[in-house]
């Protein structure tokens, strides 16, 4: 039986009631994704034809696979889907009109359809009465289990994008995300192409005067924390474009960390988590309620939801051009500035490099904080070489005089692996209010020879000590070999990956002082 663009009332019924799902007292829906609870990097692969060969920056994250085994695996799942009851959901991609994508997802799960009609933009009745065909279709089927030697995949799992036939085709696992990211993947390989740059990225606006903010990092970094301010208008979480006439989220929806949320200091999303939203692998206590500091079974447990459901959301969410732009990241060395201001160059490097720390969780077989570089702070996602991107966000900057900071959401007087603790949200808070009200121009800066930049040392609100990596430590000299090692990171990374990069944009980053 096909189910075609039914409602999330009923994708819930017949997720109960085929014990996809368990429901919470609040009224969510909650899935348990089995062995995979995050995304599998290693079993994603696009196809390497004579349209994508040239344009693809082919790493390990964008492996290759050959055309004809990915049609033949295709044609095994589509009739493997068509054995079973079909969800079919027609959504859309980008809430800009001018760069919008249609994007149809035919699942065997009501559950993950929830999900991804929660995520993706919701065609309205008029809009689905004139949908027609759609721009690029997904294939969902979690219980199909690929088979390595016979179909070329890397597991059971398969995660593949034809871009050239434009078909994204997704087995062997029940984790959402590689929906959604997948779908990611596939917009930040068109957008270029109508020059709008794609981003990972959460944006947000000032209600009165438009003025608007990005938010770049990992997940783990605070992207959807962050951006999830009261006092502003929320443009989305994780994935948007930057067009000649502003900002635009990809989705309607959120799909939100849940470890260790609170009401008190993540009211947004924590007031989102009710009747219709979708919640992965967070366990659920006697009654029914959602226990939130439960890691038992993953640290990355989740939840989709609406973009309505957040009370501040900008609908349709679009923003004007951005006055600051945030690189978020989670030093597990803890040696790196709570908050400093790049150049243009500065930008570019950090942005091309995307240093973090991977969070529990996130991907399979992450347990703990592991320092990373990660291209565009999405390497996973970003199909083409990453200096069209770069090149990009540059002009960018010069055209709209954007202010760019560094600000490390992670650990601060020692590394994370010795004990020491991450920088407190209160605090990283009162760093981004100063960046946004502007009132960070005002502070006092120091340069680090090392690292590059110049940071600030008196953010109201925020103690000196933190401010200054190196005062917050009690052992100086442990600290300087430390920053010492992980600036020589940076360059042994920039050195491997981007050596076409040109001179300005490698001389803006860390220097060691260690000759190469």
């Amino acid at each position: 039986m096909i189910f075609h663009n039914i409602g999330s009332d009923e994708l819930i019924a017949i997720s109960l009631e085929r014990n996809e799902s368990q429901l919470a007292r609040c009224g969510a829906i909650v899935n348990y994704t089995g062995h995979y609870t995050g995304r599998s990097p290693k079993d994603k692969f696009i196809v390497d034809d004579d349209y994508s060969h040239l344009l693809i920056n082919w790493n390990k994250s964008n492996q290759p696979i050959d055309k004809a085994k990915f049609t033949a695996l295709r044609d095994k799942i589509k009739k493997y889907l068509s054995l079973r009851d079909q969800f079919i959901f027609d959504g859309l991609v980008g809430a800009s009109k001018n760069h919008q994508k249609k994007f149809r997802v035919i699942n065997e799960l009501a559950s993950q359809t929830l999900f991804i009609s929660n995520l993706l933009i919701r065609p309205t009745e008029q809009e689905l009465l004139n949908y027609g065909d759609p721009y690029y279709t997904v294939w969902v089927a979690p219980t199909y289990q690929c088979d390595p030697q016979i179909d070329g995949t890397h597991s059971q799992a398969f995660i593949g994008i034809d871009y050239q036939a434009h078909e994204i085709i997704i087995a062997g696992t029940f984790y959402g995300g590689e929906i959604k990211k997948a779908i990611f993947s596939t917009m930040n390989f068109i957008m270029p192409l109508e020059d709008v740059l794609p981003m990972h990225c959460s944006a947000n606006m000032n209600p009165i005067t438009k003025e608007t903010a990005l938010f770049f990092g990992l997940s783990g970094t605070g992207k959807t924390t962050l951006s999830a301010n009261k006092e502003r208008k929320l443009i989305g979480d994780d994935e948007h474009g930057f067009s000649l006439e502003g900002i635009f989220n990809f989705e309607g929806g959120c799909y939100a960390k849940c470890i260790d949320l609170t009401k008190e200091d993540q009211p947004e999303i924590y007031q989102a988590i009710k009747k219709g939203t979708y919640v992965e692998n967070v366990p659920l206590d006697k009654n029914g309620n959602f226990d939130f500091f439960d890691a038992s079974i993953t640290e990355n447990t989740r939840a989709g939801y609406p973009l309505s459901y957040i009370d501040n959301a900008q609908i349709p969410s679009v923003g004007g051009i951005p006055k600051v732009i945030i690189f978020l990241t989670a030093d597990a060395f803890g040696v790196l500035p709570p908050v400093s201001k790049l150049t243009k160059e500065g930008a570019m490097y950090h942005f091309v490099t995307g240093f973090t720390s991977k969070v529990a969780g996130t991907e399979s077989d992450i347990t703990e904080p592991v320092p990373t570089f990660s291209t565009l702070f999405g390497e996973p996602f970003m199909p083409l070489n990453p200096y069209i991107y770069a090149q990009m966000l540059g002009e960018r900057i010069d055209k709209y005089d954007i202010d760019v900071y560094l600000v490390n959401t992670g650990w601060a007087g020692g590394k994370a692996t010795d004990g020491a603790k991450r920088i407190k949200l209160s605090y990283t808070r009162q760093m981004i209010e100063a960046i946004l009200n502007g009132s960070i121009k005002n502070c006092n800066f120091k340069h680090h020879p090392i690292f590059n930049l110049d940071y600030a040392v008196d953010v109201s609100g925020v103690p000196s000590d933190i401010l200054d990596p190196e005062q917050y430590w009690s052992n100086k000299d442990e600290y300087h070999q430390i920053a010492i090692t992980l600036a020589e990171m940076f360059e042994n990374n920039f050195n491997k990956k981007y050596q076409s990069l040109p001179d300005e944009i490698k001389v803006a980053g860390p220097h060691s002082g260690k000759k190469k």
